[in-house]
């Protein structure tokens, strides 16, 4: 079913292509320099963090609203987690890991 759906936007899809559709772009804009620059290691390890940190921040959801449920145990379990949690963010920022200049 997937192929024939495709297979028919494929054949039946209007094509306009002009100038402006098929310039490359970047973000909106155009492309500064060569697309196989290399970027800053700096880049790649924010963006590595910010995954991290943010996937960690959604465990607490589902904790939150078991809490109740899960009483003082899963407290002190959230806790230990969340303090091993700002003990790494301590450490990377005073690397200066979250420094970009």
């Amino acid at each position: 079913m997937a192929g024939v759906v495709i297979g028919l936007g494929f054949f039946l899809g209007t094509r306009r292509p002009d100038s402006e559709k098929l310039s490359p772009y970047e973000c909106g804009f155009e492309a500064f320099e060569d697309s196989r620059m290399k970027f800053d290691v700096r880049y790649y390890l924010v963006a590595i963090l910010f995954i991290i940190f943010d996937l960690e921040i959604a465990f607490l959801f589902p904790w939150a609203i078991v809490l109740d449920r899960i009483g003082l145990f899963g407290f002190v379990a959230m806790a230990v987690f969340l303090g091993i949690l700002v003990i790494g963010f301590i450490y990377e920022w005073k690397k200066g890991a979250l420094e970009w200049e």
